[in-house]
């Protein structure tokens, strides 16, 4: 079985181009963004705007969740929980072969390109998932 959860879970990760993620302001209102995302087996990748309100939420409390849009009629759904850190280090979207592959075609509906999307899109976000939850 877990198996089985194991691959339906990738192969949604794999599929998506939208991941929405949910953050706590310091009032502690959640905040639920659609988000770009790249999903490397063991943590998710996202790039923000640094003036999002995601980087001071994430900063002040690192718990955050992820979820997949559902099938329309309350099957399909995956929730991941996990701890984000803002990642100073990371490498800029355009410098990441498999993110362009992913996000060039949208990049350019947005009328951008590459670097112009990656500077403004310069915040590199890390989430480490500690559980998740299917309901097929």
């Amino acid at each position: 079985m877990a198996d089985d959860e194991d691959a339906y879970v990738e192969s949604r990760l794999s599929k998506a181009v939208v991941v929405w993620l949910t953050t706590v302001r310091s009032d502690g209102q959640p905040q639920t963004s659609p988000v770009w995302f790249m999903w490397d087996g063991e943590r998710f990748l996202v790039y923000s705007r640094p003036s999002s309100g995601k980087i001071p939420n994430i900063r002040s409390n690192p718990h955050v969740s992820l979820n997949l849009d559902g099938d329309g009629d309350g099957g399909e759904i995956v929730t991941i929980e996990g701890t984000a850190e803002i990642d100073g280090e990371a490498p800029f979207a355009n410098e990441i072969e498999v993110y362009l592959e992913k996000y060039r075609d949208y990049i350019k509906r947005l009328g951008s390109e590459p670097e112009p999307f990656a500077r403004a899109y310069s915040t590199a976000i890390r989430i480490l998932p500690t559980r998740r939850r299917v309901y097929r």
